[in-house]
């Protein structure tokens, strides 16, 4: 069984940097992408970027395109999110999930993706 644990997230000023980690660890499928998602308070869980298992190719939502940045070190198993230029809308709860390879328009929704980690926060204060 797979297992994803995040860390890094922490509390920072609007226009701060951060990058959060997952390492995976346990069984896991060596051609599944790995992604990110965020949940505000009192909001539905979203997604934010996912990522191929090598590395090519990347999807990102509309509101981290051009500031958060998806990447991934096989060799130690761990996806990253390096986020610069936060705002406060982007407090929330952010989780790295694994799944399979499928069409890019699955990548959005979290029925893709079958094993998550417990989240980390992040704050942003204005």
């Amino acid at each position: 069984q797979e297992q994803l644990v995040e860390s890094g997230g922490g509390s920072v000023q609007a226009g701060d940097s951060l990058r959060v980690s997952c390492v995976a660890s346990g069984r896991t499928d060596r051609s599944d992408v790995m992604a990110w998602f965020r949940q505000p308070p009192g909001r539905e869980r979203e997604f934010v970027a996912v990522i191929s298992w090598k590395g090519g190719i990347t999807y990102y939502a509309d509101s981290a395109k051009g500031r958060f940045t998806i990447s991934r070190d096989n060799a130690k198993s761990t996806v990253y999110l390096q986020m610069n230029s936060l705002k406060p809308e982007d407090t929330a709860v952010y989780y790295c999930a694994t799944g399979p390879a499928a069409y890019s328009s699955r990548y959005y929704y979290t029925e893709n993706y079958h094993s998550w980690g417990q989240g980390t926060q992040v704050t942003v204060s204005s």
